[in-house]
């Protein structure tokens, strides 16, 4: 699999990841790794963190997207 955004800038890099909100393939400069808190608890509350963060990978529009950034 090829990296999609290398692809259409004319570049054929192979993809180390994937989005895991689009599902776009993406090569290692463009994978953004980002730590994600996850949080366990019965409806409607309480909940709490869990102890370690899950971590999670996203293209550049989708990390933009979610964290505008």
């Amino acid at each position: 699999m090829k990296c999609y955004i290398c692809a259409l800038e004319g570049g054929e890099s192979e993809a180390v990841a994937i989005c895991i909100v689009c599902g776009m393939g993406l090569c290692m400069e463009h994978a953004i790794r980002k730590d994600v808190d996850v949080w366990e608890g019965g409806y409607p509350l309480p909940s709490k963190r869990v102890k370690a963060p899950l971590p999670r990978i996203l293209c550049p529009e989708c990390y933009a997207a979610l964290y505008g950034k």
